[in-house]
C-alpha cells in the first residue's frame, strides 16, 4: 500500500478516537485479587530473601581482588556490605533511621558500624562491581537471548538539607526544580532512571541512571544489555521517544512499536517509514503491541512502591548505586 502524508495526518487526528474504541474492545479490565496479590508478594519475598546471600557470594567471586597490605583491613567484607545496601533500600530507611538500626548489628555482631561506613560503601568499587554483577546473574538465569522488550523511565526525588527546604519555602521553589549548592552551583532535586524490561520474565535487562536526562538513563540502559550480550527482537517506547532517530538505537530487524507525534511526517529512512505504514495500515495490532509497554510502567510502580520513592545520597555515585540497588531488588523478586 502506498503511504502518504494525508493518511497519517487522518490517522493521528483519529488518534484518541481510535484508542478510545480499542481499548473498548481489547483491553482487559480485571481487578486486581489482594488476597492472591499478598500471598505471591509473600512467596517471591521468601524466594529473593533465600537467594540474596548466594547470588551476592557469586556476584564477589567474578572479581579478581588482588590483596594490599597498606592501610588497615576493613571492618566488614564488601559482600556483608552489599547486604546492608540491599536491606537499607527495600526497607526504605532514612540516613537517621538506618544510623539508628545500626546500634543493633552491633549488639548482634560484636562489629561497630557508623554510618558513614554504611554511607562510603556505596562508593566503594568493589561494592558497585558486585551490584552490577548481581544484575548481570539474574538476568543470565533466566537465559534471556533474543527479546521483546519494553522502556520506561522515571524520576525519584532526591533529598535536600533542611536549609534548603526552609529557602525553598521563602522562595517558593517546588521539589524537582533546580537548587545551589553551598558553592552556589545548580543542581537538580531528583534523577532518573530507565529500566529495559523483557516482556517474557518482567525482568529488567538493561537498567540506567542519570543527573542529566531521561534520554541518558535510556542509553545507558541499553548499554548495559547490550554488554550483557541481549539482542531486541521488538522494543516498545513512549511518546517521548517518537522521533525518527529511534531507528538508530536498535538493530535493522528489530521491530519498534510507538504513536507518533502529532506532528509527525512520512519522509525518512526506510525503517522510519516501515513504522510509520504499520501504525496506519495495522493501527489495532501495532496498538496491541504498544500497550504492551504498561508492563513496564506497572514495574517502576511496584519498585517504587517496594523501595520507595527517594533517593537519600548525595554523591553521582552513589545516587546510581542506591538506584541499581532497585533494579536488583525487581529481578531478585521475579527468581521464583
Amino acid at each position: 500500500m502506498r503511504l502518504t502524508q494525508k493518511q497519517l495526518d487522518k490517522t493521528l487526528r483519529q488518534l484518541d478516537y481510535i484508542v478510545k474504541v480499542y481499548k473498548k474492545k481489547y483491553s482487559k479490565d480485571e481487578k486486581r485479587d489482594w488476597r492472591t496479590y499478598e500471598q505471591r508478594l509473600a512467596r517471591r519475598m521468601k524466594i529473593a530473601a533465600k537467594e540474596l546471600e548466594p547470588v551476592v557470594e557469586e556476584a564477589f567471586s567474578m572479581i579478581d581482588v588482588s590483596k594490599s597490605k597498606r592501610g588497615r583491613p576493613p571492618k566488614i567484607p564488601t559482600t556483608k556490605k552489599v547486604v546492608i545496601l540491599l536491606l537499607k533500600r527495600i526497607f526504605q530507611l532514612s540516613n537517621r533511621k538506618m544510623a539508628n538500626l545500626l546500634m543493633f548489628f552491633t549488639l548482634l555482631t560484636g562489629i561497630d558500624i557508623s554510618y558513614k561506613t554504611i554511607e562510603r560503601a556505596y562508593s566503594d568499587p568493589l561494592v558497585r562491581m558486585t551490584i552490577h554483577n548481581m544484575f548481570v546473574i539474574l538476568t543470565r538465569r533466566k537465559g534471556i537471548e533474543n527479546a521483546d522488550v519494553s522502556g520506561d523511565g522515571t524520576g525519584y526525588s532526591l533529598t535536600v538539607t533542611k536549609h534548603y527546604r526552609n529557602r525553598s519555602r521563602e522562595r517558593g521553589v517546588k521539589e524537582g526544580k533546580e537548587y545551589k549548592d553551598e558553592k552556589g552551583k545548580k543542581k537538580k532535586a531528583f534523577v532518573y532512571a530507565f529500566g529495559l524490561m523483557d516482556l517474557d520474565t518482567g525482568m529488567y535487562i538493561g537498567y540506567g541512571v542519570s543527573m542529566k536526562s531521561e534520554k541518558e538513563a535510556f542509553r545507558r540502559a541499553k548499554d548495559m544489555m547490550r554488554k550483557i550480550g541481549i539482542s531486541v527482537k521488538s522494543a516498545r517506547l513512549d511518546k517521548y521517544y517518537s522521533y525518527q532517530s529511534i531507528i538508530d538505537e536498535f538493530d535493522p530487524d528489530t521491530k519498534i512499536y510507538i504513536i507518533p507525534k502529532k506532528n509527525a511526517t512520512v519522509k525518512g529512512l526506510p525503517g522510519w517509514k516501515k513504522i510509520i505504514k504499520n501504525f496506519i495500515f495495522n493501527t489495532f495490532p501495532h496498538l496491541s503491541e504498544y500497550y504492551r509497554r504498561n508492563n513496564s510502567e506497572s514495574g517502576i510502580s511496584t519498585d517504587k512502591r517496594m523501595c520507595g520513592w527517594k533517593i537519600w545520597q548525595k554523591r553521582e555515585e552513589r545516587i546510581d548505586t542506591a538506584l541499581l540497588c532497585t533494579g536488583v531488588w525487581h529481578n531478585l523478586m521475579l527468581l521464583g
